[in-house]
């Protein structure tokens, strides 16, 4: 044991000559991109087992978040910072003396929901820094040679770049696209630019391009003079149209976290929508990364409030733009997500249908339940508990049944851990007393995100024929219709419109 006392480390890195190792600490109730410290002490081999001499903060603390140490060749400490708001690179002098190294109007990483996460690496033999990063949905790339020159930055064809590695002079990245999945890339910046090499192909799909529906990044207004960000993508279809005069559905997508984001790379589930004529709209909603902290931060107290706002404001564009069925706005969303779906149906009237999958139904349960990473992460998103109970249970989708009235369908994993089996079955309860048209699956063996192909396949058949049902369309390719507990209640719930979408 090296480091012990906080109540998380993480990312050690050795530097080459192996007498130094620079870490990442925090404590409750700071998640890994809040208020995170960089740290950095000697290694002493002398003794039978290594220690940590002399172990100092170097840099972040309160208001930053600091991540992804690296050492360059020549023993220089690098990280990635967000104390002038979007996270960027910076070399690290001295304690609390730091030197920016790029100067983009974008974020050069994300919030690290796993380990190993890598958005910039150094090239041997000249210790160059190569650092991705994206904007409105396309990657670039930038080069800082080591005596701190700023090269030109590239766009690349790419809508994102990720596990970013050196490989002697090259870059190694997993490189993310708008129209295939993701494909391992090999590539060398010259003076023209970078020159790209494919080491390992998305898989063949078989989709006709032209039936691939490509991102918009676009900004929209929102409550109280603010303005949110999403990535609209159309109906699309090779082979079909819709009737003429028919404006599509809408499925707003609420992205979990909540501190995550919507990406433009290439994913089969929204194309799974857009190829049966539904608009997508994947909102990155306040507190969404890639927008800068002060972005980032201003979910803080208001998860279930802002969230939720901008997803309605979503719709509600796109609606008054004339892209989309004012009467056919569906909204569905995973874990933070979920619970972002039930609170907009629970408390307005701006969807007319809506897909929870294991969605947090009860903010109480989730603070004292879950797990140890996540156990103070509502402190800052809706407030201290027990101290602020009342928000929690203000907050809680699972205590505005009153205000349900769209059509619901819930999918969740019964080896859940993060979200308990017992949030969503609370809300089918719920929903059934009140005698409001729901539909619920469960799944043995999944846990917090469906993994197994089968179930994937499932969820998107019944979630299909939930929208048919209430929007009263014949959907194609669905063989065995998803019963709807309280049917008999949709007379009350179809628009006018009944068009096959």
């Amino acid at each position: 044991v090296l480091v012990a006392g906080r109540d998380f480390v993480s990312s050690p890195r050795m530097s080459a000559d192996e007498r130094q190792v620079a870490w990442i600490a925090w404590d409750h109730p700071n998640m890994p991109w809040d208020d995170t410290e960089l740290w950095l002490g000697n290694l002493d081999m002398a003794a039978e087992l290594p220690t940590i001499e002399r172990a100092r903060r170097v840099a972040g603390g309160p208001g930053k978040s600091v991540m992804q140490p690296r050492w360059n060749r020549h023993g220089v400490l690098h990280m990635i910072s967000d104390r002038s708001n979007l996270w960027n690179v910076y070399r690290v002098d001295g304690v609390d003396a730091v030197a920016p190294l790029l100067d983009v109007n974008a974020e050069i990483g994300g919030p690290p929901w796993l380990f190993g996460r890598s958005d910039y690496a150094f090239t041997s033999p000249d210790g160059d820094l190569v650092a991705t990063w994206s904007a409105d949905g396309v990657a670039h790339v930038s080069h800082v040679s080591r005596d701190g020159e700023v090269h030109t930055s590239w766009p690349l064809p790419y809508a994102a770049m990720s596990f970013v590695h050196a490989d002697g002079e090259a870059i190694v990245a997993a490189a993310s696209s708008a129209d295939r999945e993701p494909e391992v890339v090999r590539f060398v910046l010259t003076s023209e630019g970078p020159d790209v090499e494919i080491l390992r192909p998305a898989r063949d799909l078989g989709l006709d391009p032209a039936g691939i529906s490509r991102a918009e990044a676009i900004t929209f207004p929102s409550r109280h003079g603010r303005e949110a960000h999403a990535f609209v993508y159309r109906p699309a279809s090779a082979e079909f149209t819709g009737p003429d005069g028919d404006l599509p559905p809408l499925i707003v997508m609420s992205h979990g976290g909540p501190t995550a984001a919507a990406s433009s790379a290439f994913q089969l589930g929204i194309q799974f929508w857009t190829s049966r004529g539904f608009a997508v709209i994947d909102v990155n909603y306040g507190g969404s990364t890639g927008y800068g902290r002060a972005y980032r931060k201003s979910l803080e107290g208001a998860w279930g409030i802002i969230d939720v706002e901008d997803c309605c404001a979503a719709a509600e564009y796109l609606a008054e733009q004339g892209l989309v069925d004012h009467q056919r706005l569906a909204i569905r969303g995973g874990s933070a997500g979920g619970f972002t779906t039930l609170s907009a149906l629970a408390l307005t009237d701006t969807f007319q249908a809506g897909a929870n999958h294991f969605g947090v139904s009860d903010m109480e349960t989730l603070a004292t339940l879950t797990h140890k990473f996540e156990s103070r992460y509502l402190d800052s998103m809706v407030g201290p508990y027990p101290e602020a109970k009342p928000t929690y249970e203000e907050r809680s989708p699972i205590n505005h049944v009153a205000g349900f009235s769209a059509p619901l369908i819930t999918f969740q994993g019964l080896d859940d851990k993060v979200v308990l089996p017992e949030q969503s079955e609370r809300i089918v309860q719920a929903l059934d007393a009140a005698g409001i048209p729901h539909a619920y699956l469960a799944f043995e063996g999944e846990q917090h995100g469906f993994r197994r192909a089968e179930t994937i396949a499932a969820v998107h058949d019944a979630e299909l024929s939930f929208y048919a049902q209430v929007f009263g369309f014949e959907p194609a390719g669905v063989e065995t219709p998803v019963t709807i507990v309280h049917a008999d209640a949709l007379g009350d719930t179809v628009p006018s419109s009944s068009q096959t979408p």
